[in-house]
């Protein structure tokens, strides 16, 4: 296969993934364990594919182009789009990254762990300092009040920093792995299809 040829279906299977992501977007549900504003999708397990498949870079244009196309429909004045693009192109970034370097079993569960282990961590700073108080602002929701939807499931938290610690970066690394877990299901037969191989 030549390097044109690589390339053109690289393009073609991060398009093609691209979609599934942005179908796996609008396919969200609530977790019973987390205050209902917060849902959950595995919109990056298209782009965690493309990451292993094609570099990291595709996997980082699979998260941009399904927020992208997101965006229209906002409910979040696009907060929540940039979230979602910012911690999925870390997500898939790092893993890609790994993997790349070392293009084994063992280097793409490293990757994977690796990839949620720092989404989850940077997820708190940008939800304490960025999301969260972009939400007050928009929607006039008084900070006690988001609180209180996580005192209600947790009332031993108390401020916003314990309900992030608390809530939001476990359930931010179990999404990662979640998505990993189906990457390593579903890739093995993916593979020869995204790679053009019989």
């Amino acid at each position: 296969m030549t390097k044109a040829t690589k390339h053109t279906r690289a393009l073609t299977g991060t398009a093609m993934l691209a979609a599934v992501a942005t179908i796996l977007m609008y396919m969200e549900f609530p977790i019973p364990i987390m205050p209902g504003f917060i849902k959950m999708d595995i919109s990056e397990l298209p782009a965690l594919i493309a990451s292993f498949a094609y570099g990291p870079l595709s996997g980082i244009a699979v998260c941009l182009i399904k927020n992208l196309i997101k965006l229209p429909s906002t409910s979040t004045a696009a907060v929540g789009e940039l979230f979602n693009f910012v911690m999925g192109a870390l997500f898939v970034g790092v893993a890609g990254i790994v993997y790349k370097k070392n293009k084994t079993r063992k280097g793409a569960i490293i990757g994977a762990v690796a990839g949620a282990l720092i989404m989850a961590l940077v997820s708190l700073p940008y939800n304490y300092f960025v999301v969260y108080p972009a939400y007050v602002v928009m929607y006039h929701l008084p900070l006690e009040a988001i609180i209180g939807m996580y005192q209600a499931i947790n009332p031993n938290v108390n401020g916003l920093l314990a309900c992030l610690v608390t809530f939001n970066v476990p359930f931010t690394f179990a999404k990662g792995m979640v998505d990993a877990l189906l990457c390593f299901l579903i890739y093995k037969p993916l593979s020869p299809i995204l790679h053009g191989r019989k």
